[in-house]
């Protein structure tokens, strides 16, 4: 491999990296709210599907942040020790990666929406 082929596939996947620590901020982010959301449900809405859809949806942030660390780990030991050039290939594994963290976002805001709507109803008596 040339050294400028290195450098381009280390550029490449530094910028992967980075892009990858925002959307593990983001799932930390959601997994924080996920919390006040749930307390706002036992406190107020006591709803059981909205309990359930809560604590179902906190198993699938924690899934994919544990998804997600180990790809760091991945993308870190390539970019010291990889040998394997940055193609289209590895761009679409990454691009795969980011649909799902944007479908996953998705969703949690119409649960969200689901839940605002519902305390748009509530009424204190």
């Amino acid at each position: 491999m040339t050294y400028k082929t290195n450098e381009h596939r280390r550029l490449c996947i530094k910028k992967d990296l980075i892009e990858l620590s925002q959307w593990i901020d983001t799932l930390s982010n959601i997994n924080v709210e996920l919390g006040y959301l749930i307390l706002i449900e036992k406190q107020l809405l006591k709803e059981n599907s909205i309990d359930v859809d809560l604590h179902n949806f906190r198993r699938k942030n924690t899934l994919l942040m544990g998804m997600l660390c180990r790809y760091e780990q991945e993308l870190k030991t390539e970019y010291e020790y990889g040998k394997i050039e940055y193609n289209v290939t590895r761009a679409k594994e990454h691009e795969k990666k980011r649909d799902i963290n944007v479908e996953f976002i998705q969703e949690f805001m119409q649960l969200k929406k689901r839940i605002y709507t519902k305390l748009c109803k509530y009424q204190r008596k």
